[in-house]
């Protein structure tokens, strides 16, 4: 009877993957911007691996980003393959995993720079690993599409690590261009599952049927822009134009391909309104980047375009929303949870379309990005640490 009591699948905290990683998601983005935040301020609280440039690009993508990714994918294949996923001891492994890439990429100790290196890699392909174990069993081909994804995560994940190595800031920049696109691609490909069917099942309208060409133009210039980032972060010289024209028809594909999901009358619905805006940073984020491609501005303002208001935003929406409904709790927007949306719109708005207008304010608008963030995060840890440690309302497992 003790081991039973004891055992990791007995704790709320290890029943399935979004309970760890969106909690430690949220906290992790809350302290290492606070980090950040310091640094703008001459205050060095840390000198982590690369150093804190580095490390901050890095981490957001590979500890906060990846770890979102994680507990959403292999919670999700559950649903989309009908077979139990992670979960026990085997999960607290995997969160073990990402946890050491986080404590050595914070402090390396001195250690040769090989070894956090391959701890940090570790973790994408264990994931991909569940995941392909699953979709194989159960033979659902059509989630095959995220393995690829997450390798090339990987790769990109090794690129900005042998850029630290090298002392190679181009391959560092091009390898986080990379990464920074491939989980706008995994947005494009989860925002079209669920953004229309979330719209119409709550405000009871009509779902407007889709359009094959204009899904197979959105994914596929998205695509196509992956893959020339991975061209460009291996060397090839591709002309500037040829990706501000990829870009640019990407922005357009999936401006219209938003524009049919309704979001016009989500604005009640934070839950609601929360996935349309985030969705809409990404025409907006490749729009800003194509003219960036162009010479019109620094590329970095449309890439902050994409990972604030688009995936910080879409990811905080998403964690809202199925930290409720895995939880059994009814799907409702909770006090405070718009104002956090708001926020990150707000922090997106500053960081990206606003400071490309009004560089001379740089300052303000990084400090109230940050800001913003932190306290946008800190409102769902607010809210959702209780029930992400407590099991489920229903008492099934899950």
């Amino acid at each position: 009877m003790v081991a039973t009591t004891l055992s990791p699948t007995r704790l709320p905290l290890a029943r399935l993957a979004f309970r760890p990683f969106f909690l430690l998601a949220a906290l992790f983005s809350v302290l290492s911007m606070g980090v950040w935040f310091a640094f703008w301020h001459g205050l060095i609280l840390l000198r982590p691996y690369g150093g804190l440039m580095f490390w901050h690009q890095h981490e957001m993508l590979f500890g906060f980003a990846a770890a979102v990714m994680a507990g959403f994918l292999l919670t999700a294949v559950q649903n989309w393959t009908g077979l139990p996923s992670i979960k026990g001891g085997a999960l607290l492994a995997l969160v073990g995993v990402w946890l050491a890439g986080r404590v050595l990429m914070a402090f390396p100790l001195g250690l040769p720079a090989w070894l956090p290196m391959l701890v940090d890699l570790a973790f994408l392909p264990a994931v991909a690993g569940v995941m392909a174990r699953l979709v194989i069993a159960a033979r659902r081909w059509r989630n095959l599409v995220f393995l690829p994804a997450l390798a090339l995560l990987t790769i990109a994940n090794l690129g900005m690590h042998l850029g630290v190595m090298n002392g190679d800031t181009e391959l560092i920049r091009q390898a986080a261009y990379l990464a920074v696109l491939l989980v706008t691609l995994l947005m494009v490909v989860v925002g079209g599952r669920v953004i229309a069917m979330f719209t119409a099942n709550r405000l009871g309208r009509p779902r407007k049927a889709p359009i094959p060409a204009l899904e197979y133009l959105s994914l596929g210039s998205v695509m196509a822009v992956v893959l020339g980032q991975l061209l460009v972060m291996l060397g090839a010289a591709l002309p500037s134009a040829l990706m501000a024209a990829l870009m640019g028809l990407a922005a357009l594909a999936n401006a219209v391909r938003l524009s049919r999901w309704g979001g016009l009358y989500s604005w009640r619905e934070p839950l609601l309104w929360g996935l349309h805006a985030s969705y809409a940073f990404i025409p907006a984020g490749l729009a800003m980047w194509a003219l960036a491609a162009l010479g019109t501005f620094r590329a970095e303002l449309a890439v902050h375009a994409l990972t604030i208001g688009g995936m910080g935003t879409m990811m905080l929406t998403m964690m809202s929303r199925v930290s409720l409904g895995h939880t059994a709790r009814p799907i409702r927007t909770l006090p405070g949870i718009g104002v956090a949306l708001g926020l990150m719109v707000a922090a997106a708005l500053l960081r990206s379309p606003v400071l490309a207008l009004f560089p001379q304010i740089t300052h303000w608008t990084y400090n109230l990005g940050i800001i913003f963030w932190c306290l946008a995060y800190a409102i769902f840890l607010f809210h959702y640490t209780g029930p992400l440690l407590s099991a489920r309302a229903d008492g099934q497992d899950g």
